[in-house]
């Protein structure tokens, strides 16, 4: 379905664990298709690089001798069975999301509002069919420019052709591969998660994450997407989350979810 028709966007980091499709063929069907050209210079560098030296490329994608499988398999993109990306991607963040277990129409309400980041394609709807892969944010790709270069102008391009709110989720790592543009503030939240423990608050990277993929699972199966940052935070209410809001003089506002 094309971007456009749809008003909320949620942006999601991927996970570096990723599940194999245990059947499919290796046809990709990808979202964003502006983002195509980009998505092909990026594949044919990172086969080309682990097609290489394994130790080399495994030093380059932040992987220890233990998983040169994993580089391996990246030699072999081409020829991976696809699957959609939401089942494809594991990790905390999608457990607590859960979405092996929606129903249909809940997944195609999911996949009409949710963005997941990546460094290999850009962005990606839930439902695009996509290969296990292995690559970071932050990743080195040899010969190549610095993956927040490749994609920032162009992914930062598809968030600002959205018409609604835009709630991030995203890591550091994956914002600098596309952050919010400036025109798009007002109508955007970046969303942090905080622990509550004896009065002190910090980020625990598996509350954090355990968090978002609860929140979005509830936003998808509440009831109507909210169409603004005011229906947003009213819902937030109504789902009994605890919230904070720091609104900026300059770049979009921050939320704070707590936790306890």
């Amino acid at each position: 379905m094309p971007y456009r028709q749809f008003t909320m966007l949620i942006l999601l980091p991927p996970s570096e664990g990723k599940s194999a499709p245990l059947s499919g063929n290796t046809n990709q069907q990808l979202s964003f298709t502006e983002l195509d050209s980009t998505r092909a210079q990026v594949r044919k560098a990172l086969i080309k690089m682990c097609k290489g030296d394994l130790h080399t490329a495994a030093k380059n994608l932040g992987l220890g001798v233990t998983q040169l499988d994993e580089v391996s398999a990246n030699a072999r993109l081409d020829k991976a069975t696809c699957g959609p990306a939401i089942d494809v991607y594991t990790g905390v963040l999608f457990e607590a999301l859960d979405a092996a277990s929606l129903n249909s129409k809940h997944r195609a309400k999911l996949n009409s509002v949710v963005a997941i980041s990546s460094a290999l394609f850009g962005l990606v709807r839930p439902l695009d069919l996509i290969p296990p892969y292995r690559l970071s944010g932050d990743s080195i790709l040899t010969g190549s420019t610095r993956l927040p270069q490749v994609w920032r102008e162009k992914v930062s391009a598809v968030i600002a052709a959205s018409t609604g709110p835009i709630i991030d989720l995203r890591s550091q790592t994956y914002v600098s591969l596309g952050p919010i543009p400036g025109q798009c503030d007002e109508r955007s939240l970046l969303i942090r998660v905080l622990f509550e423990k004896n009065g002190k608050r910090s980020v625990v990277s598996h509350f954090n994450k355990a968090t978002k993929g609860e929140l979005v699972r509830a936003l998808i199966t509440s009831g109507a997407v909210p169409k603004n940052i005011d229906q947003f935070l009213n819902r937030l209410s109504d789902l009994d989350y605890e919230w904070e809001l720091d609104e900026r003089r300059t770049g979009p506002a921050r939320l704070d979810l707590i936790t306890h």
